[in-house]
């Protein structure tokens, strides 16, 4: 028989999927680093980055209430040269990207930030995925800005790094992404209304609902350029990544569960940020990521919460050291300070870093098969644990991994490949002394998120 009958064949095999709980040995799946996942990184441009961001201060105020019929000045502009950004990048793939507007009207004193009706209008663009089109992840940043008052809606304010550097972050990312094609859709989603109430991302995230995306991983980029605090500490080497417990649609059956047997760390949200911990691992040896556990910073708020709340994976991914100077101020200068967001505060080169960590993960997991469906778990007072799952819908997978962690631990630190089955025992791993997990992985390496037993 020839190698080139051979090698068909043994493919052919690998696709099988083994008998239940079968204990047989497997190949060693290829590498999770992808050589063209570096080629990502190493092209986001801190150049582009900054002819955007300057083109976004450049529009004076980009508040929700601001002037939208000029074309050089509010936020009617600088959505429109959003708009038009995304069609110039979608030319240059040959048309990949679906550029859309999706916008409705919040009431005037709906909420106390929003004294008038307004139409919030939010850009998006989709890189429709090859083979599983319908399966989704977004990347958000937001276009509005403000001042000291929130009601301001007419003196000049920059919003340099808060927000045009998540805007920045986003088309950059399209351009990078879109030279290759994907097996999940990609969305790259510039929102509106962040200041005033969260407003664009709740719309979007009824759109997803509405049109039934499956929508897997939601990240969103708000500030992401600044590397001086204000507690004098300047560093380009960490970024922050706010991944929430518990959403607000966690059943009561489910509540009982995780109080039961644990799980209040694992939830789809923290798995998402952990998978963004291993690439940065994986792609950046200059690049450390921080994991909270929590929404966001003390009394604050960002676009993910919307999509939280509606029960998606959503995390926030910023800077590690403000400086609240910069942050919703007046331009003036008081005791010698300067206050404002002001292109002057935004570190290019740390923005193109953290594009390109945006860029690493969404290809990975577009790239990646889905994460397993109903894992579940037996082995209480036995010496091993039993995991399950339901067969992944892949064209290109190869199998599944095993992960299991010390409950101190934050990252998955233990794992093994375990073939194309969907039950498997791990001898002699005491069930109670760790968390455990699965995830799917292609021919080609790509991993799904972590699925946690449920």
């Amino acid at each position: 028989m020839s190698r080139a009958t051979v090698v068909p064949l043994v493919a052919a095999l690998l696709t099988l999927p083994a008998l239940a709980g079968a204990q047989t040995a497997t190949p060693n799946p290829p590498s999770f680093e992808d050589p063209r996942i570096h080629a990502i990184v190493a092209a986001a441009s801190p150049e582009r980055i900054e002819r955007d961001i300057r083109t976004l201060v450049g529009f004076g105020t980009r508040h929700t209430m601001s002037d939208t019929l000029s074309p050089t000045r509010g936020i009617g502009a600088a959505r429109r040269w959003i708009f038009d950004e995304f069609r110039r990048i979608s030319d240059a793939c040959g048309g990949c990207l679906e550029v859309r507007y999706i916008s409705d009207v919040v009431k005037g004193d709906s909420m106390p930030r929003i004294p008038r009706d307004v139409n919030v209008v939010n850009v998006v663009a989709i890189q429709r995925g090859r083979s599983d089109p319908n399966r989704h992840v977004l990347l958000s940043g937001d276009i509005d800005s403000r001042v000291t008052n929130a009601l301001n809606d007419t003196s000049d304010s920059p919003g340099a790094n808060d927000n045009a550097s998540g805007i920045a972050a986003i088309l950059e990312a399209a351009r990078l992404l879109t030279r290759y094609q994907p097996d999940a859709s990609i969305v790259y989603a510039g929102l509106s209304g962040e200041e005033q109430g969260l407003f664009g991302g709740a719309i979007v995230a009824r759109a997803a609902k509405a049109e039934a995306w499956n929508l897997d991983a939601v990240i969103n980029n708000d500030m992401v350029g600044n590397i001086s605090g204000i507690d004098g500490v300047i560093e380009n080497t960490r970024a922050r990544v706010f991944a929430p417990g518990l959403p607000p649609t966690t059943m009561a059956a489910e509540l009982r569960r995780i109080l039961t047997t644990g799980g209040e760390l694992d939830t789809p949200s923290r798995q998402l940020a952990r998978y963004i911990d291993r690439l940065a691992d994986t792609y950046f040896p200059n690049l450390d990521v921080e994991i909270i556990y929590r929404l966001d910073r003390y009394g604050r708020g960002g676009h993910h919460t919307p999509f939280y709340n509606e029960g998606y994976a959503a995390v926030r991914l910023m800077e590690t050291h403000e400086d609240y100077t910069r942050q919703h101020q007046d331009l003036r200068t008081e005791n010698g300070v300067a206050y404002g967001d002001v292109i002057e505060g935004v570190n290019f080169a740390y923005a193109a870093t953290m594009t390109a960590l945006d860029a690493a993960t969404l290809i990975s997991l577009a790239w990646a098969p889905p994460a397993p469906d109903s894992v579940s778990m037996r082995g209480a007072v036995r010496p091993s644990p039993t995991l399950r799952w339901k067969a992944v819908n892949a064209p290109d997978l190869l199998g599944y991994r095993i992960y299991w962690r010390k409950p101190s631990e934050v990252n998955w630190t233990r794992s093994r490949f375990v073939g194309n089955v969907t039950e498997y025992t791990l001898e002699n791993v005491i069930i109670d002394n760790y968390f455990f997990g699965v995830a799917a992985v292609d021919r080609e390496g790509h991993e799904s998120m972590v699925a946690f037993p449920r």
